[in-house]
């Protein structure tokens, strides 16, 4: 489809306001299913991070543990 000018092809044919509402909100939802995939992906680095020390810790413990067990 062609259109004559700027104004026809902001209008589209009279659907423009769908049409444009339509772009809007899926451009919308694309940037926040960007930016809340990105938190999560922060939050799972972090939990991963923190149990991956506190098993750490549990295995330093019981290897002191055994160590002071075993004469």
């Amino acid at each position: 489809m062609q259109f004559d000018s700027l104004d026809a092809f902001l209008a589209m044919g009279g659907y423009g306001f769908y049409v444009w509402l339509s772009f809007g909100i899926t451009a919308i939802m694309m940037v926040l299913i960007t930016f809340q995939t990105r938190m999560e992906h922060r939050t799972l680095l972090v939990q991963i991070s923190t149990e991956k020390q506190r098993k750490a810790r549990i295995q330093k413990a019981r290897k002191r543990q055994h160590d002071t067990q075993t004469p």
